[in-house]
């Protein structure tokens, strides 16, 4: 007679990766609507159609599910902003803005909060050298064209010019369409990697 013991363990398996995933999305969606600090085990628990006692047998602790929820949304970032090909100016923006139009309020919103909040400074500092890198491998075949010291400066003013207090000034507070915006940022850039090429 054959036994259902692998099946049902199979089944089990799957519920409980099913669960850890519900879990996990409810909490990236809850870290994207409020503030770090606000987030409440009780709504990612309703979110996940769970209670809070499975949240934290599935993930141990409130922080250290916080922390898989931020690789998420950083995992997200880098497949936003890395569509374009190096070189591409207007890819790059276009991708870039593509990703603050989706994200933008709520990387300002933990911006605004990074002084009072240590645990976000490390997550905010960790998206100011991405940014930088991705500015760099973006923009490295005219990065390349720069003189000596000046390519420094050149990548200090299009990581500048393309950092997202830049789209919250022209999309937020200066209230410019996203296309407006974009071509402010274009002008910006050509005109910084134009200025000082060889």
């Amino acid at each position: 007679m054959k036994t259902k013991r692998p099946y049902v363990m199979r089944v089990r398996a799957e519920q409980a990766d099913g669960t850890r995933q519900r879990i996990l999305e409810a909490a990236v969606a809850e870290v994207w609507r409020h503030r770090l600090p606000d987030v409440r085990l009780e709504s990612i628990a309703t979110r996940a159609e769970v209670t809070v006692q499975t949240v934290l047998r599935v993930f141990d602790t409130k922080s250290h599910l916080l922390e898989l929820a931020m690789e998420a949304l950083r995992d997200q970032v880098r497949r936003q902003r890395e569509t374009a090909e190096p070189g591409d100016v207007e890819g790059t923006i276009r991708g870039l803005y593509n990703h603050y139009e989706e994200m933008g309020d709520f990387v300002v919103r933990n911006l605004a909060d990074e002084e009072s909040l240590s645990e976000l400074r490390e997550r905010l500092d960790w998206g100011r050298r991405a940014h930088r890198r991705s500015m760099q491998r973006q923009f490295a075949p005219q990065l390349a064209e720069v003189v000596g010291g000046d390519r420094k400066r050149a990548l200090d003013g299009v990581v500048a010019a393309c950092d997202v207090y830049t789209w919250k000034l022209l999309r937020r507070d200066m209230g410019r369409s996203r296309e407006e915006a974009e071509a402010c940022v274009r002008h910006m850039v050509t005109g910084i990697l134009g200025g000082i090429m060889r």
